[in-house]
């Protein structure tokens, strides 16, 4: 029954797509409920609108683009929060189930192996303190990295011309990546280094293409060209955490700048524990995945040993027969290539960020952001961390494989024994004493064939372990980072403010500062609403406190205007500086300076316990983004989004009745031909994405 057998197959690829969107579940928790992500850097509101600061042209560097015109375009329509909410789901999903898609691809992984590397992709410190931190549209980044390079190996064994719907998927995977400017960098960089000399021409144009939008706002925008403090080098260094040092934190996949930014379990002795556990399950699988089990030669399978083939009609081992199925598949030039390539990838993703921590890496730093535009994106080095996560994932499911042969060879060894005795006593029983060690020699020979299924259930039992290792480094990673991500609801006086302003002039808002403390938002800062409330442009300086001290930011006019607050200016100084309101956010703290002898000088509009808005009288001068400028950066926002809606719905087209990343074309295996027969799910395609 050929069609039950492959309709079997179809459900069971499914497996780790579903377990992949329970791991985001459980991660997220409490945040899907109702109400908005209020957390750090993180801002969800009901409605945004494309003001200048949303498409890049503001007084600040665009760090948010086109994140922003993202939700500002799509809110009108959908609720903000649940956009928000939406993607951050689907990155978590959609990055397990991409690491489980590179180890069916680069290693012919079965089910078991491919759950082990959704766990260490979606379950572990990087994506806990990203969450915390509020870069919750960095992990759609994150999430493109095994999808991506998993479309490089598809388009290095592809003909010269490649496949288009691998280029779409590729083009569809980039602009999602793209969705803020360090994910992209973190795509373009994967996609260089293993896309292959042929294909690289047209890959650095994609990632160019999908990185529009930021690149245009950077050239456009008054704080494109400006320099970075030099101070927020050091202040975003990679953070030594318990007992790991700098090198050890990052390895372990944790090591952020900001110390209130990470799960309970990272500020005890408990992070040393994690940490090795995780890195454990990376080790085991480590020399699978680079070693010489991956030259292909004959009785070469995944770990390098040697491996006789059992006798004809005898049931195989899944350990066995899939060690046979992932060396042959990981034997290819390509294969081998972009594993290793990843290695190394992850090597220089660990410790590049930790040399960036020393003395002569934050001097280095320096130099490089107070001289080369934009150079203020690397500052956060502990992002780059993202890259070694693929390659995590290879080892986490190669070691599921290496786990499970060590099993069956223990249970073998015991088999032996068993048999060899038996053997002997029969023997013994029959023949003279001299002729005793004879028969125990050919006892010794005869080998036990194992069970049907019983590598089945060495391999789930192997994958069982290192999963339960991998959530134990890391328990409070469940339900909301321990409870730290939940909804927040907006008092009732932000919609009637958003109502209200409209016409000229930026807004400014009080007290001074970027960050809040709101009694409705917990006791984490939280960045200022008002930017993603607002129909105008509220006016940051975008100076961030960290550790102590304060980095200076790109805003020029609303730290003129901030300090002309601070000082009671007049009313006419305002409208000369293009503020046409000032938004008064109470019961937050902050520096209000001697604000209250301007805002005697302005008209209330709106008061209430939490809000107070005032409009500033007179003719408000304009500051607003040229026309042009607004139209370029426009076109920029539109190719992006055509290259991510056109690239990931040609893939979908052409892959047919395939995922929308397709599925590699079966190749014959007349070594395995009754595979299906003995075992569904020793089939390497039985994830089918």
């Amino acid at each position: 029954m050929p069609g039950v057998k492959a309709k079997g197959r179809e459900w069971r690829g499914l497996i780790p797509a579903g377990y992949s969107l329970l791991l985001a579940a459980i991660v997220l928790g409490p945040l899907l409920g109702p109400g908005y992500l209020l957390l750090r850097d993180a801002v969800s509101t009901p409605r945004s609108y494309l003001t200048d600061s949303a498409l890049g042209l503001g007084d600040a560097a665009p760090r948010a683009v086109p994140q922003d015109a993202l939700i500002a375009t799509l809110s009108p329509v959908v609720d903000g929060g649940i956009i928000v909410k939406a993607i951050v789901l689907a990155a978590l999903w959609l990055e397990g189930w991409g690491a489980a898609a590179l180890a069916r691809d680069l290693l012919r992984a079965s089910l078991a192996p491919q759950l082990v590397a959704a766990t260490v992709t979606v379950w572990n410190p990087y994506v806990a303190e990203r969450l915390l931190q509020g870069h919750w549209s960095l992990l759609t980044g994150y999430a493109a990295l095994p999808w991506i390079a998993l479309l490089c190996a598809r388009l290095r064994e592809a003909p010269p011309s490649g496949t288009l719907g691998t280029w779409a998927a590729l083009t569809g995977c980039l602009a999602v990546a793209g969705l803020t400017p360090t994910g992209s960098l973190l795509a373009g960089l994967v996609a260089i280094i293993l896309v292959g000399k042929r294909n690289l021409p047209a890959t650095v144009a994609l990632w160019i293409l999908s990185a529009a939008p930021w690149l245009t706002a950077t050239a456009l925008s008054s704080s494109g060209a400006a320099p970075s403090d030099p101070a927020g080098v050091a202040a975003f260094a990679a953070r030594a955490e318990p007992w790991l040092g700098t090198l050890g934190s990052l390895a372990g996949l944790g090591g952020i700048w900001n110390s209130t930014a990470v799960p309970d379990s990272r500020t005890t002795f408990f992070a040393l524990v994690g940490t090795i556990l995780l890195l454990a399950v990376v080790a085991t699988g480590l020399r699978a995945v680079l070693g010489p089990g991956a030259s292909g030669a004959p009785g070469n399978n995944l770990s390098g040993s040697d491996r006789s083939e059992p006798a004809a009609g005898a049931d195989r081992d899944e350990s066995s027969s899939d060690g046979g199925r992932i060396g042959r598949a990981t034997g290819s030039r390509t294969a081998r290539t972009v594993r290793r390539r990843l290695v190394w990838l992850a090597v220089a993703a660990v410790v590049l960020p930790a040399l960036g921590a020393t003395g002569w890496g934050l001097a280095a730093g320096e130099f490089l952001v107070t001289r080369v535009p934009g150079a203020g994106l690397l500052r956060d080095t502990q992002k780059y961390a993202a890259l070694a996560v693929p390659a995590y994932a290879l080892c986490a499911a190669a070691g599921c494989r290496t786990v499970a042969r060590w099993v069956s060879a223990m249970a073998g060894n015991n088999r032996v024994t068993a048999d060899a005795r038996a053997t002997a006593t029969m023997a013994a029983a029959t023949t003279t004493d001299t002729d005793t060690a004879t028969a125990i020699a050919a006892g010794a020979t005869t080998i036990g064939t194992p069970a049907a299924g019983s590598g089945r259930t060495r391999m789930a039992g192997a994958a069982a372990l290192l999963i339960g290792l991998i959530l134990l480094a890391l328990p409070d990673l469940a339900w909301g980072v321990g409870g730290a991500l939940r909804p927040v609801h907006y008092p009732a006086g932000w919609e009637r403010v958003a109502a209200l302003v409209d016409g000229t002039g930026d807004v400014a808002v009080l007290p001074g500062g970027m960050f809040r403390k709101f009694g409705y938002s917990g006791d984490a800062p939280v960045l200022d609403p008002a930017p993603r409330m607002l129909r105008r442009d509220v006016l940051q300086t975008g100076e961030l406190p960290v550790r102590g001290g304060v980095v200076a930011g790109e805003g020029q006019r609303a730290r003129r205007v901030e300090k002309a607050l601070s000082r009671g200016t007049t009313a006419e100084k305002l409208a000369d500086l293009g503020v046409g309101w000032v938004l008064v956010e109470g019961r937050t703290p902050g520096p209000l300076g001697e604000s209250k002898a301007t805002l005697a000088q302005l008209d209330p509009v709106y008061s209430d316990s939490d809000l107070q808005l005032y409009r500033v009288p007179g003719d408000i001068a304009t500051n607003d983004a040229s026309p042009e400028s607004r139209q370029v950066s426009g076109a920029a926002h539109l190719l992006w989004a055509v290259l991510l809606v056109g690239g990931l719905l040609t893939a979908a087209t052409i892959s047919g009745r395939r995922s929308i990343l397709g599925e590699a074309e079966r190749e014959s295996d007349p070594d395995h031909d009754d595979a299906d027969e003995r075992d569904d799910d020793d089939d390497p395609h039985s994830s089918r994405l």
